[in-house]
């Protein structure tokens, strides 16, 4: 089903209905299968509740009347959802063919050659090293997409690049080598995947593709990769409220060996500041700070994997920003954001959206309410037609800040632009 949210005459289709409802309550899914079991009286799993958010199945009859009594919602309302997830669904089913014709020609537009791992399965021949490049050379050309398209655009790509590798991971006929390389291959597709899924908002399937990374990262012995696994776990985990964000970037950082390049150790320990800035804990955010901006400038014959080429002294900049802001001080978040800020274009409008977010609540927290309010007009400029929903939350957030502050004549523009 679409990955897009999705309305037509004020009626959603039911997962992206029940989704919300479900977060309006304060529930995971596992949360809500068990209240649910307890009014139905025998068990449901948590599976079939993913799998209704995710529209993979749709609630029956008398699924439907128990979630209308659950949610307090009129039962009718959820039948006009379900009919508008199956027209939906119809609607792809008539355009898969051409959408299939329009990713290739998208992906070789994008300098991505179209390797057909099926093909290979199909021949019958042994897999050798060259496959394995030639599929790490295209997942490098997928990566740079996330870099101007947003998840909700390219998580379909992604999720059925993962599945073609897999496949040939797992039926192919190639040497101990080769299969450490494209199991390695596998959890880059599945980083990709879960961050996709992430940025598009759908977490729970972004945290199987993150757990898949994981393993396929453990059995391609890549420490690396492992780290990174569990550091794309760990800002899961913040996003979703968990409690385990700090232990997932530990563990990544510390998963990394002597010979990690300083892209990676940097990456990895900015994510590591990250988590102890958003659980106050700033003396560890300082420390892990410093330790990612020594490693970003120190030299090194260590080759940087792929996945970490957008690493650069700006990225550090940026984080080491956010993290004081995330703290509540404005005066060390200001100038770090500013100046990486000044090198950003607005082709990479999601990025920007984001980090602009922080400066203005940098500023707000400074008491420049009205700069802090300008920034926020440009933030949700910025945001508009993104397949991605980090923009809009930020936005939200800082919108809800600023509301105390209305009388204000450029908060009262503001305000009354969000709500029309």
């Amino acid at each position: 089903m679409t990955n897009k949210a999705e309305r037509h005459d004020g009626v959603e289709p039911i997962g992206q209905l029940l989704r919300r409802l479900r977060m309006a309550s304060g529930r995971t899914q596992e949360g809500l299968a068990a209240d649910l079991s307890k009014r139905r009286g025998y068990p449901l799993e948590q599976a079939t509740v993913s799998r209704w958010e995710n529209q993979e199945r749709l609630p029956d009859p008398a699924s439907r009347a128990l979630l209308a009594a659950e949610f307090g919602v009129p039962e009718e309302e959820l039948c006009r959802a379900v009919a508008f997830a199956r027209r939906l669904r119809r609607l792809e089913q008539q355009t898969d063919q051409e959408n299939d014709v329009n990713r290739r020609g998208f992906m070789a537009g994008a300098g991505v050659a179209v390797i057909q791992p099926s093909s290979l399965l199909a021949s019958g021949r042994r897999i050798g090293a060259d496959v394995a490049d030639q599929l790490g050379q295209k997942t490098a050309r997928l990566r740079r997409l996330d870099d101007f398209v947003g998840g909700g655009d390219t998580y379909r790509m992604y999720v059925r690049e993962l599945a073609g590798t897999t496949r040939l991971t797992d039926e192919g006929v190639y040497s101990e080598g080769t299969g450490r390389a494209l199991r390695g291959i596998v959890a880059e597709q599945a980083q990709l995947a879960g961050w996709a899924a992430y940025d598009a908002g759908h977490y729970p399937e972004a945290r199987s593709h993150y757990m898949t990374a994981l393993a396929a990262s453990r059995a391609a012995e890549d420490s690396a990769l492992e780290g990174n696994s569990l550091a794309f776990l760990a800002y899961l985990e913040w996003t979703v409220g968990g409690s385990a964000g700090v232990k997932f970037a530990t563990a990544a950082y510390e998963a990394l060996g002597t010979d990690a390049a300083p892209a990676v150790r940097a990456l990895l320990a900015d994510r590591l500041a990250w988590q102890h800035a958003t659980s106050g804990g700033a003396r560890e955010a300082d420390y892990f700070l410093k330790a990612a901006e020594e490693a970003v400038h120190r030299e090194s014959d260590v080759t940087t994997p792929d996945w970490a080429y957008w690493v650069d002294r700006d990225e550090i900049a940026i984080m080491t920003g956010r993290c004081w802001a995330e703290l509540h001080r404005p005066l060390r978040a200001i100038p770090a954001l500013e100046d990486a800020l000044s090198r950003y274009d607005d082709t990479r409008a999601r990025d920007k959206a984001l980090y602009l977010s922080w400066l203005a609540s940098a500023y707000l927290d400074a008491g420049e309410v009205e700069h802090a309010t300008s920034i926020t007009s440009r933030v949700l400029d910025l945001s508009e037609g993104l397949s991605s929903v980090r923009p809009a939350a930020r936005a939200r957030a800082m919108v809800k800040r600023l509301e105390p502050h209305r009388a204000l004549a450029p908060v009262g523009a503001l305000l009354e632009r969000v709500h029309s």
